[in-house]
């Protein structure tokens, strides 16, 4: 064999090489569980360490790009030290309702839902008046008032808004009902594109959509079971992007 030949082939194999490792997962982060008693401290110490804000939601109907708010850091930590941990990986979408929003990560596998332990917490709440349920919001689910007063987000389990368009008077009959006064952008916002303007002041929007609102449709009309799960699991993994 030509020696010019045994030398192309070698670069050859070597860069394929290159570009095989470079497709290759990242290694998941093995962090220790989190408690109420620890956890505004280590996501606070997390957070400094993980600034990124963009995340990618690879799905079974298709992917979706999110933003996640600098303003809710507790929550944007959180969300960061999961995925890195890889705890969204092989979850599903587990609470689905049509025209309102698509909520995950649980499995009906027991093993699954114990693969990585991140702990028994809360994060505290950071309700902010700038985020609202606007479609394609994201935000954390929680226990209702009655078992959790301080309003407590859950641990892992998140939900992204699909929403309907609203009423102007709907939307004073929010405002006047828990005490919030939008601004005329929101209120344009759920009068024109939609949202969920009920679940604003109890839940923490800690980020948006910002590619893949078609994929959020796909799975809230999703066909599913008389307790709101898709008759199909629709599967879910995440990577952080930057």
């Amino acid at each position: 064999m030509p020696s010019t030949i045994r030398l192309f082939i070698a670069i050859f194999f070597f860069t394929t090489g290159l570009f095989l490792a470079g497709c290759q997962k990242q290694e998941k982060l093995n962090l220790p569980p989190l408690t109420n008693r620890n956890v505004k401290e280590e996501l606070i110490k997390f957070g400094k360490e993980n600034p990124e804000t963009e995340v990618l939601i690879s799905t079974s109907l298709g992917e979706i790009k999110v933003k996640l708010y600098t303003e809710t850091p507790l929550h944007r930590a959180n969300f960061i030290r999961l995925i890195k941990m890889g705890y969204y990986d092989n979850k599903v979408f587990n609470r689905v309702i049509k025209g309102h929003m698509a909520q995950g990560a649980d499995s009906r596998d027991e093993a699954e839902k114990k693969r990585v332990n991140i702990g028994e917490y809360g994060i505290p709440s950071e309700v902010n008046t700038k985020f609202y349920h606007k479609r394609g919001a994201l935000a954390m689910a929680r226990y209702d008032d009655e078992f959790n007063p301080t309003k407590a987000s859950s641990s892992d389990n998140f939900y992204l808004v699909q929403g309907t368009v609203a009423t102007l008077s709907e939307i004073q009959d929010v405002e006047q009902r828990y005490h919030i006064k939008y601004t005329p952008e929101q209120i344009k916002t759920y009068t024109t594109i939609g949202g969920v303007p009920t679940l604003d002041s109890k839940y923490t929007v800690f980020g948006e959509v910002t590619e893949g609102l078609e994929v959020v449709d796909k799975i809230a009309n999703f066909k599913t079971d008389t307790h709101d799960w898709p008759i199909k699991d629709i599967y879910m993994t995440m990577k952080v992007l930057d």
